[in-house]
């Protein structure tokens, strides 16, 4: 099986199906997420080992991505003739597999088929979109999920829900309660003490307004805010002159897997505008604020999620569930993470009914 990824949320995803195919994984790296903190900790923590074929896109433009991971993955199937392709999300890399596959009449197998946000302006929007139509076997993660894919007219007979591999992914890297206390002690802050946050989306890094606007009601906050900052948005706040808010977080460099799931299970509150971290929320039971117009997971809100815009909603939200903290932790701590079990065996049982 060639298992095309190049992201944080891919790397972290396929890992549990990359470890049980084994020697039938042929792992293609797009290099999408081209920062080492970005991709080379995640490879390393998740023990993946050095990819297969590892391509350079990071930095260029979504369509020159797209292509050129299109042509390249192209490429690697016609000699190496893989089963099937699988891809997983939203991404450029996915979508570049995604039409490698339907160029070489290779299988494909979709996971995180279904998620909707009916954003057009998100280009994820538009990469999950053409991936599922592509896709022989879409994989969708929850009901909901495969019911949007039948309301678009996708045959039953290519869904399956398997539920999400994320939590499958937790397991095998979560830190230990003692490492978690010596992360917190690098960091200088205390269990349920402080906020994490991460920013990193075009619509929010690259304007100057809102990227400002999010900085200024962080630091409003009344707890100590960590903030692991992207590269993408590191470069934007020089741009924009906003280093005097950033003056007022906790700034540490990008973080490894371990290390983000380490403080976002001990944090009092994440704020982020990642979609993996909604799902990462559901597994370390802690409430998070979505800054972004849309999302894609809506059967989360109202219980471990809250959608919120770049501004004051951020603090005045933010105070209210961290006043009650305790009270909101004991309320997450008593749901079922939303995604199923075992999805990893469902997964590779899907893949292995395609294929035969």
């Amino acid at each position: 099986m060639a298992i095309v990824l190049g992201t944080r949320p891919e790397l972290i995803k396929l890992a549990p199906v990359i470890h049980r195919l084994g020697s039938r994984a042929l792992v293609v790296h797009s290099g999408q997420h081209f920062d080492d903190n970005m991709s080379r900790a995640f490879l390393d923590q998740l023990g993946l080992g050095e990819p297969h074929l590892h391509l350079a896109v990071g930095g260029t433009t979504r369509g020159t991505q797209i292509a050129r991971i299109t042509e390249a993955v192209e490429q690697f199937v016609l000699r190496e003739r893989p089963a099937a392709i699988v891809v997983q999300g939203d991404t450029n890399s996915g979508l570049g597999g995604a039409l490698a596959a339907n160029a070489t009449e290779t299988p494909l197998v979709h996971l995180e088929a279904g998620l909707r946000s009916y954003d057009r302006a998100m280009p994820e929007e538009h990469n999950r979109v053409l991936i599922d139509a592509l896709a022989d076997r879409c994989l969708a993660p929850h009901i909901t999920n495969a019911e949007a894919l039948i309301r678009e007219g996708v045959a039953e007979e290519r869904i399956r829900v398997t539920g999400s591999t994320l939590n499958d992914a937790i397991s095998m890297i979560r830190p230990s309660p003692t490492e978690c206390l010596k992360l917190l002690d690098r960091y200088e802050v205390k269990p349920g003490e402080f906020v994490l946050a991460t920013i990193h989306r075009a619509e929010n890094a690259d304007n100057a307004e809102r990227l400002s606007a999010i900085l200024r009601e962080l630091a409003s906050l009344p707890l100590p805010v960590v903030l692991p900052l992207h590269p993408r948005t590191r470069a934007r706040a020089g741009e924009f002159g906003v280093q005097d808010l950033l003056d007022q977080l906790l700034v540490v460099e990008p973080t490894g897997y371990r290390e983000f799931i380490a403080l976002a299970g001990e944090a009092a509150l994440i704020v982020s505008d990642s979609g993996g971290v909604q799902e990462e929320a559901t597994i370390v039971k802690r409430p998070v604020l979505i800054v972004r117009n849309s999302t894609e997971r809506p059967e989360i809100l109202g219980t471990f999620a809250h959608l919120v815009a770049p501004g004051p909603q951020i603090g005045e939200l933010g105070r209210s569930l961290l006043a009650r903290a305790d009270e909101v932790r004991a309320e997450l701590e008593a749901l079922p993470y939303p995604y199923g079990t075992d999805a990893t065996t469902a997964v590779v049982a899907a893949i292995d009914e395609l294929v035969g």
